[in-house]
């Protein structure tokens, strides 16, 4: 069997040196140019999906604007730092941000002292879409939901779940289907990803709420239960997984992704919008760019501006909503 960690590993590590061909007839986009270096924040450390598609983003821009396309990781603070840069910054499309749901959905109810508002960032588009995953601990004798569902309604407050930290998209997760349930379970929040996953793999936590990566792997190699993903639709990568919303009516409504967009700071000029938002979608119908997606675990999610300024919308107040119930409040560190 191929090994998958080490395929991902290899795209994280080969993104920034992408070549960036194949790119649409340039009269088919917006007339608008850069007229000098593009500056894309990336809110996240080196190497992880935020970063990748930054570095996608940037091969593509440089070559067909013509103009060097640098990218600047700037993490810390959930996101928020690297995001309030981008606030501050000239709204001349000289500046780009590479979003995800912590900074740009989760963020303006979880930090009391955020430092910007929803309204300060102009939405470009969406990019990809990545599913969260659910596995249990094979000792737990547990393999779908409905079997969680029933051993949680008999065995109340026995099992616990790890994530990776708290107020993250997989903490969130978690919540959301207990909420819905009306059912519980301890949360054990980690400080990243791979420490709860090594939790979940030596049996100290029995319920693990990630991302599509790391776990994937491990549910496909069986030394973890997959139960589900949590997007709308299953994953090519786990066909045979079922969503959330399969396995019980009250979750038919679930959906909760990992989603990796772009925006400009609020005020950009309509024609720079329009140039940044038809790139994107040249982009992503490249078929280089779609084989790179694809052993993501993730799938093109391309909008118009006023598309994903309703989609961010519909995020945020759904996460508002889970975070309230929780009574989660955190400052920004």
């Amino acid at each position: 069997m191929p090994n998958k960690s080490l395929s991902r590993r290899r795209l994280l590590a080969g993104a920034a040196g992408l070549s960036a061909a194949a790119i649409l007839p340039r009269s088919s986009l917006a007339d608008w140019k850069p007229t000098e270096n593009i500056r894309i924040i990336v809110p996240a450390a080196a190497g992880g999906s935020t970063d990748v598609m930054g570095r996608l983003l940037a091969a593509h821009l440089q070559s067909a604007w013509g103009q060097t396309a640098v990218v600047e990781n700037r993490s810390g603070g959930g996101g928020t730092i690297g995001t309030a840069e981008v606030v501050r910054s000239k709204a001349d499309g000289h500046t780009i941000l590479i979003g995800n749901p912590g900074p740009n959905a989760i963020a303006y109810s979880i930090f009391k002292n955020l430092t910007y508002k929803p309204d300060q960032l102009q939405p470009v588009t969406n990019m990809i879409r990545i599913p969260n995953i659910v596995s249990a601990h094979p000792k737990t004798g547990i393999k779908s939901v409905a079997e969680l569902i029933a051993y949680l309604k008999a065995n109340p407050d026995k099992l616990s779940y790890a994530s990776s930290g708290v107020g993250q998209s997989p903490h969130l997760t978690g919540a959301w289907f207990l909420q819905l349930t009306g059912l519980k379970m301890t949360h054990i929040p980690f400080r990243g990803a791979g420490p709860a996953l090594q939790a979940a793999l030596a049996g100290d936590i029995q319920i693990l709420f990630d991302n599509l990566y790391p776990s994937l792997p491990q549910v496909q190699n069986g030394t973890l239960n997959g139960l589900c993903v949590t997007t709308t639709e299953r994953s090519e990568l786990a066909p045979n997984l079922p969503t959330m919303r399969e396995s019980a009516p009250e979750l038919a409504n679930f959906d909760v992704s990992s989603w990796f967009s772009v925006f400009l700071p609020k005020g950009v000029p309509a024609p720079v919008l329009e140039a940044l938002n038809l790139q994107v979608k040249a982009m992503l119908e490249r078929d280089d760019i779609k084989k790179q997606i694809s052993a993501m675990g993730a799938r093109a999610d391309y909008g118009t501006p006023q598309q994903f300024a309703e989609f961010v919308d519909a995020e945020t107040k759904k996460f508002a909503g889970i975070i309230q119930k929780e009574g989660l409040q955190m400052d920004v560190q």
